[in-house]
C-alpha cells in the first residue's frame, strides 16, 4: 500500500492528538503561526534523537524566522515527555499511536528497510503557512543533516 503525498498548496489535514503532557493539541490552535510539522518512527532511537536534537538546536533560528516545531510520533504521551526530558527538547510532540493522522499526511506506508519492504512512519517534514496550507512536503527525509537542509530551503541562516 503506497501512501497518498501531500503536495505544497493543499491545505494540511487536521488534528487534534495529545502531546508530551497528555494536553490536546489541534492544528487549527497552530492557525496564525508558520509551522513545521515533522513526522519520526519512535522517540529515543539514534536516527530520531539526532533529528530531534538537531531542531533543539536550530530551534532559535526557526522561531526567529516566525516557524513553531512540532514533532509527530506513535510514541504514547508518557514515552515522549521523557524524551523530552531527556533530550531537552523545547517544541511539542504529539502522540499519534494509532497512525491516523500519519496515515493523512501520507507518511505511513511501505518502505525499505535494510533491504526489506516493510509497512511503517515514513519520515517527512511538512511546512505550513500561517492559514495552514502546506508549502514545502518533503518524504524519505534522512535524519542526518536534515534540519540544516530545511533552514537552507526556508532560507534561514544560523
Amino acid at each position: 500500500m503506497t501512501a497518498t503525498r501531500l503536495e505544497p498548496g493543499t491545505p494540511a489535514p487536521d488534528f487534534s492528538l495529545l502531546d508530551q503532557d497528555g494536553k490536546t493539541v489541534s492544528l487549527v490552535d497552530l492557525r496564525g503561526r508558520k509551522v513545521v510539522l515533522y513526522f519520526y518512527p519512535a522517540a529515543m532511537t539514534p536516527g530520531c534523537t539526532t533529528q530531534a536534537c538537531d531542531f533543539r538546536d536550530s530551534i532559535s533560528s526557526l522561531q526567529g524566522a516566525g516557524y513553531t516545531v512540532v514533532g509527530v510520533s506513535r510514541d504514547e504521551p508518557a514515552k515522549l515527555k521523557k524524551f523530552q526530558e531527556r533530550d531537552g527538547l523545547t517544541f511539542e510532540l504529539l502522540s499519534d499511536p494509532d497512525h491516523a493522522v500519519h496515515a493523512a499526511y501520507g507518511t505511513w506506508g511501505e518502505k525499505m528497510n535494510y533491504g526489506k519492504v516493510v509497512e511503517g512512519v515514513i519520515r517527512s517534514t511538512f511546512v505550513l503557512d500561517e492559514d495552514g496550507v502546506i508549502t514545502l512536503a518533503q518524504y524519505n527525509v534522512k535524519a542526518t543533516g536534515h534540519v540544516a537542509r530545511l533552514r537552507k530551503t526556508l532560507g534561514i541562516d544560523g
